[in-house]
């Protein structure tokens, strides 16, 4: 199984090709994330501001790179937010529009989930994000067996360090972490998840069938862009 990933999130953009490696013999499957390991053969970068012009042609040359066609690609799992407007609305078209050509599967991957999961740890995990406006994007999770959401919304500091209670803080910003280590909570730093990390996570839906068809794929952005709010104010 061939699956393509893209994040069109943040200032920077990736897309992954990732191959799903298939069990030894007589391995149990009743697991969907040890059923299968997932091998990522090659990421790629694309500039932010570059996403419209970008995105497709640098897909068709990382499968040319490879000696695969579009035809070859099993799935797609993709960056749903919360992030840029413009790049996500950008990728997740493009998404959009080669799943329902070749009629594959999408998973859409909540960035804060990618980040909840960096750490490969269990509990309760509360990932945070900067949104700007000192406001975090903050993404509560339940990490067993399998991984709950138990909220997402934005938050202030202060609210997000009220929330955080008994929870693990995972983010990848550290004037986030900074913050709430000033609070007196703990913190985890990691990297921000690339595309490489949405594939892991979307493989992992969509060998639970968990996925969604391309009329229903829309941005997470959790908080409304500024045209949004003055348009529904002079309504």
């Amino acid at each position: 199984m061939l699956l393509l990933a893209a994040d069109t999130s943040g200032k920077q953009g990736t897309i992954a090709l990732a191959r799903l490696m298939p069990p030894p013999e007589n391995h149990p499957r009743a697991d969907p994330k040890s059923a299968n390991q997932i091998d990522t053969i090659d990421m790629v970068s694309i500039a932010g501001g570059t996403f419209s012009a970008q995105l497709v042609p640098q897909i068709a040359a990382l499968l040319s790179k490879h000696g695969f066609k579009k035809e070859d690609i099993s799935g797609f799992a993709v960056a749903s937010g919360p992030g840029s407007f413009t790049g996500l609305r950008v990728g997740l078209a493009a998404i959009k529009a080669l799943a329902e050509v070749m009629g594959k599967p999408i998973a859409a991957v909540s960035l804060l989930e990618a980040v909840a999961s960096a750490e490969h740890i269990s509990g309760r995990i509360m990932a945070a994000l900067d949104a700007g406006r000192a406001q975090v994007y903050a993404g509560e999770y339940e990490i067993k067996d399998d991984t709950q959401m138990l909220s997402e919304r934005l938050l202030t500091i202060d609210e997000l360090v009220a929330a955080a209670t008994g929870c693990t803080v995972v983010t990848p910003d550290q004037n986030v972490a900074d913050q709430v280590r000033r609070a007196g909570l703990g913190v985890r730093e990691v990297e921000r998840p690339r595309s490489d990390a949405i594939a892991r996570l979307g493989r992992q839906k969509i060998l639970a069938g968990t996925t969604v068809s391309p009329e229903d794929l829309d941005p997470n952005y959790i908080r409304r862009f500024d045209g949004e709010i003055v348009s529904k104010q002079h309504r």
